[in-house]
Order: structure tokens, then sequence, then C-alpha cells
């Protein structure tokens, strides 16, 4: 069987489609939203990596006017129906842009990549500078945008200007996609210049979506349903498809029966229970259940290349998700215990907000749940309450793994570094009672998991120690075995040795201390140090849960 294949990193259903690569059919889509009139303006919203911008690459090339041929759509489910295509293929001007890349720091820098992003639309659609049916005025604003300009009344201005351009020289109205709209507002919020960036947003957006006579209509995608009443005030004709409407719920992200016939196609049936433990589980509208259509394919791929490979979590790079690490910094403990529940498989009852703004988002309780929910970190369970909240659950195992290690760090993260030198000092100091009592303190302000093993604890302790400005090694070559972690200090000629354990049970963690403590003397793990140490603290420390219990032998060299 012929592997399939499967092109990473493109959104492109042109260069999909040209290249004969694999892509699930989502051209119903088409049918569904333009088979009867839509709105001017349609907001879809989903989680990164949903095919949104595929999704609307293949929308201009149906929509296209500029666009002849057909056979980038033969043998689609929208090829089918030959009355739409006939009313609707290639019969209008299209504007696609995405906004992705507008992350500058400041206003400045993110104005300038806006400027590109509008001067690439510019050199696309050049032969309007030459059209006889294109205004002076508006050929002079099109110059002025192919030439790079940042200036921010013409840049504001800039797609309406192209709007009346493109109907003047085709003589229909224009319809236009704007991929990833909120980007540059996450951005600036988190950055400083929001008011700034809300302001040309309202403006450039305002001018070409309210009272455009030039338009068609609009389709935008991002992630979060927020700045609506930033942006689109008084907006008529506005439509949002949010992660919980039903309508389009299985038009981002793949089916079940679409994952089982790439499968098939790849010759990977076995292989559909990890894929659905690991990447099925989002729960859009009431209760259509899709699969990360970038994890599936990702995967595949890998298991192509070699088919020993395991599942990972390819969704967790996908993203900066500033504002919610900033949320997470910003918690407290019951956020970090409904955390801790959801790792190990329970839900959360909490009352969501899907429409506010990004000023708004630090001034609510509910916001984390709800940026968790919108971005996808969270999603619905099976069954919901009556009284207006909404159970959340994490939705598989990539997700489970994110917490497990992103979210659990930005907690650590949150640990005053500068009250961690008393630490150290208690670890030079021989102090097992002080190492102890500060780690515990250090165990409840943050997050664990119950299942979890002693690579966990190793790491959260190494990763304290490195915070508190230590110098450690880890996982070193010593004696018979390998020493969990080992601080040295040349200076004073003294060395720490730690050794991990985690306890079964509570009533386990002094046996578990002892034990640890033993091994690094049976696998004399101080013969390797440096000659000039002379004396060598030992610790064995255990963990259960958030508890801990820690044992100290100081010695000189063997």
């Amino acid at each position: 069987m012929a592997p399939l294949n499967i092109l990473i990193g493109s959104d492109s259903f042109r260069e999909m489609r040209e290249l004969h690569c694999c892509y699930v059919d989502k051209t119903s889509f088409i049918e569904e939203m333009f088979g009867t009139v839509p709105p001017k303006v349609s907001l879809i919203t989903r989680p990164r990596r949903f095919g949104k911008t595929l999704m609307m690459t293949m929308l201009q090339e149906f929509f296209d006017i500029r666009a002849k041929e057909r056979n980038l759509f033969e043998g689609l489910a929208i090829s089918q129906n030959t009355r739409l295509c006939d009313a609707w293929m290639h019969q209008y001007p299209t504007l696609f842009l995405t906004l992705k890349g507008v992350e500058g720091r400041n206003f400045g820098l993110a104005l300038g990549q806006m400027s590109e992003v509008l001067r690439s639309l510019c050199i696309e659609h050049a032969y309007l500078l030459e059209s006889d049916k294109v205004t002076p005025p508006d050929k002079n604003t099109f110059s002025a945008l192919y030439n790079g300009t940042d200036v921010e009344k013409d840049l504001a201005n800039s797609l309406f200007v192209l709007c009346r351009a493109l109907e003047a020289h085709h003589g229909k109205p224009v319809i236009l996609f704007i991929d990833e709209y909120d980007v540059p507002i996450n951005c600036a919020e988190q950055n400083g210049y929001y008011k700034e960036m809300i302001g040309f947003m309202r403006n450039m957006l305002g001018a070409v979506l309210k009272t455009n006579p030039s338009l068609k209509f609009a389709v935008l995608t991002g992630c979060l349903r927020i700045a609506r009443e930033s942006i689109f005030t008084g907006l008529n004709n506005f439509k949002c498809y949010g992660i919980s409407d039903s309508r389009f719920a299985d038009k981002f992200g793949f089916t079940s029966k679409e994952v089982d016939e790439l499968l098939a196609a790849a010759g990977m049936p076995a292989n559909k229970k990890d894929i659905r433990e690991w990447y099925d589980g989002y729960r859009f509208g009431r209760e259509t259940e899709m699969y990360c259509p970038w994890d599936v394919l990702q995967y595949i791929a890998d298991l192509q290349d070699d088919p020993q490979t395991k599942p990972q979590a390819y969704w967790k790079n996908t993203s900066s998700n500033a504002i919610v690490r900033t949320l997470v910094e910003k918690s407290g403990p019951e956020t970090r215990r409904k955390i801790e529940d959801l790792i190990t498989g329970k839900s959360i009852e909490e009352r969501l907000e899907e429409d506010m703004t990004y000023d708004m988002v630090y001034k609510k309780d509910r916001s984390l749940w709800t940026m968790m929910y919108l971005t996808g970190y969270l999603t619905k369970a099976a069954r919901q309450p009556d009284d207006g909240d909404t159970t959340l659950v994490i939705p598989n195992k990539e997700v489970r793994e994110i917490f497990i290690n992103k979210v659990s760090s930005w907690f650590e993260d949150t640990l005053d570094i500068h009250a961690l030198q008393p630490f150290i000092d208690a670890f030079w100091n021989g102090d097992a009672d002080k190492v102890q009592k500060m780690l515990k303190q250090a165990l409840y302000g943050t997050i664990s998991y119950y299942d979890s093993v002693e690579s966990f604890y190793h790491g959260f302790l190494a990763g304290l120690l490195r915070g508190a400005g230590a110098d450690i090694r880890s996982n070193r070559e010593n004696g018979l075995g390998r020493t969990d972690i080992t601080m040295e200090d040349g200076l004073n000629n003294r060395a720490v040795i730690i050794e991990v354990k985690r306890a079964g049970h509570y009533d386990d963690l002094d046996k578990a201390a002892d034990e640890a403590l033993a091994q690094i003397e049976e696998k004399k793990y101080a013969a390797d140090l440096p000659p000039q140490i002379k004396t060598v603290i030992n610790y064995g420390i255990s963990f259960w849960k958030k508890e801990c219990a820690v044992k100290v032998l100081e010695s000189g060299r063997p």
C-alpha cells in the first residue's frame, strides 16, 4: 500500500491539491454556508491547528474570479452541487489575508508587519494599477500600499480602498477572507499597546465591514470569540460561530469517520486506539466530538517514517499561549486544586463568558477557564448541568501531558526565586528539617499529579535548585550508577548528593528516604567527585503527592 502523501507545514488548498496530497474533504462547508443567503460578516472561532487557514484558502480558490480551472475541486463534495458551483464558483473578486504574523513587540513594529501583509495583497493585485476603471485617488492609495507605506491612515483605509478598486475593475462586489483576526490584538495586549491596536483594528475593520457597498460578504477566523464590542460595534448582520455553536461543528477538525478513512488509506487501522486517546475528545456544538487534524496528520506521517513511533504532544508548540500563562501566574490555591483535579481525570464546573474584550480578561475570575476552553486546553464533558454552568474536562492524553509539563512549569515559575536562597543554604548546612519544610511549601505552592513517577519529582527539585541559582548536575554517572542530583562547591571543598524516591503511600515516606540514603552509599556515588571535595552531604528525599521526607547524612570522602 502506497503511503499517504501528507503535506506538513502548508495551509494552501491549491498547493495541497496540485501536489495530490492528502486532503480531508471539507468543501461541504460551502454548501452549508452559502446554500442560503449568508450573513454579511461571519466570524468563526476554533482553537489553533484545527484547519482554519486551510478552510479560508479553499474558500478563496472556490470564489476567486481570476481562477478559471475547476480541477482543484474535481471529485470533492461541492462539485456534486452543479447549481451552486455555477452560481458561485469563480464569480467574485476575493481578498485573502492572514494576520497571524502581526506580532510586533510595539505598535510601530506591528504596523510595519501589517504594512507587509497589505503590500503582499497589492502585489497580488498589481493589475489594478493599470486598470482604467480604478479612480486616480484609489490608485494613489493603492500605490502607497504597494510601496510599503507605514502611514496609519492609509493602512486603516486599505481594505476599504482595495475592495472599491476590485469592484471597479471586475464589476462585482468583493468577498473578503481575514484569517486569525485576533492575533494582533492578543499580541498588543501582552506587550502594552492594546489601546493603539484596538483603535487601529476598529478603524480598519469598521471601514471595510460596515456600510461598504463594495463588499459582498466577509468571513473572519480566529481562536477567540472576544473583542466583539471593541471592533464590531454597530455592525449589522454579524454572526459568530464559536465552538459552542452546533452549526459547522464538524467542519473544523476531523470526525471519527474521517479518521477511520485516513487510517484505512494509510494501512494503519490498528493505530486508531492511540490516536483516539491522544488526539480526540474535543466537543464542538452540543455533542460533536472532533480530532485535532494537525496532530492526526503529524502522527500518521511519523508512523509512515517509523511504525514504532509513539504518540507525542505535537500541539504544544503551536502557540505562545501568553494570555493563558499570565492567567495561570495570577491564579491562587483554588485554581491549582482544580487543575490537579483535571489532570487526575476529574471534571470541574465553571460559568464561562465567551464574549469579552481583551482588556477585561484579567479582571474576571472566570477568565482562565473561559480562555482554556476557547483555546483548546479544555473541552465540554459529555454530560452538562442545566444551571448555566459548563462541565469542563481535559480532552485527551496530549493535552493532559501539556498540563503536566507546561502548565506545571508555569506554576513553578511563580515561586519567589529570591526566597529560595535559604533553601540552598539549608542544603549546604545539612539542615534536613528546613529543607523538608521549604520543599513542602514549594509543593503546595504549585501543582502536582498523583500518578507521577520519580522523574517528575526529580525534575521539580532540580528546577527549584536551578531557579535559586544553584549549579547542579543531573543524572551524572558516579560510582556504580547515576546520581539524581549533584551540587559542587569547589571553593569550600564540599558537595551535595541527592537521591529522589517516590513513596507508594504517605506512611512509606520515611522508609523511602532511608532507602535513598542507603542507595547513595551502596552505589558509591561520591567516588568520582573531584579530588578537592573533602565533605559530602548526602540527602535521601522521598515524595508522595504533596508530602515529602528528607533524610541527611554528612560524611567525608570514602
